[in-house]
């Protein structure tokens, strides 16, 4: 069973350590301590509960509707482009991170923002409900099934904490407005390659299904 639990482990590691947008703005949250540690917690149960999903064999019912999978991409560009823009125009405009506290973003938009980046992007869903759910299909008791995707659960929740928890400690260090416009430039311009990426993808979906 330890052996099983480490396999959803590990490759839940080898899927949420690419780059990704998910990442960025739990990173982007811890360097500006705002709610970091909600952002982290909204994002590992989201993570948790589509793993879940997906051993629990509900794989099948995001295969079985595109429809479903091109509508969140659609909504994911947008939602992408439009943070990815906003850094952009924090870059351009600056920003002291000392002088940004916690009360800046208020429970209710870290938790919405937390659940766009999480939600949002197909590309979730392919790799937590599609990807680790068909791997699960290998063992053939749901308890082992349990287990792997427990696994998986418990990678994503020492990630984003972790994430979010350096990025805190080391937010001090960035306490400079150059440092502080690179840093959104650098996020802006990944999150709207991602946007271009995501919307790459979910113009072939169309097309593959006309």
């Amino acid at each position: 069973m330890i052996e099983i639990f480490f396999q959803g482990f590990l490759l839940q590691a080898s899927l949420i350590l690419a780059l990704g947008a998910q990442n960025i703005f739990v990173l982007d949250s811890g360097l500006r301590k705002q709610r970091h540690l909600l952002v982290a917690f909204v994002s590992s149960v989201c993570d948790t509960l589509l793993v879940l999903v997906g051993v629990l064999g509900v794989a099948t019912v995001f295969v079985q509707l595109p429809i479903l999978k091109m509508t969140l991409g659609i909504i994911g560009v947008g939602f992408l482009f439009f943070y990815g823009f906003m850094k952009l125009k924090e870059a351009k405009k600056g920003i002291n991170i000392l002088k940004t506290s916690e009360q800046v973003v208020t429970t209710r938009q870290a938790i919405l923002t937390s659940l766009g980046f999480s939600l949002l992007n197909p590309h979730v869903y392919l790799d937590t409900v599609v990807l680790i759910g068909g791997y699960s299909s290998k063992f053939g008791l749901i308890f082992e099934r349990f287990a792997f995707g427990v696994g998986a659960s418990v990678f994503s929740i020492i990630w984003f904490f972790g994430l979010a928890t350096l990025a805190s400690l080391g937010s001090r260090l960035l306490n400079d407005s150059k440092a502080m416009r690179f840093v959104s430039l650098i996020s802006g311009v990944i999150l709207i390659g991602l946007a271009l990426k995501l919307g790459t993808d979910v113009f072939n979906w169309i097309q593959s299904n006309d």
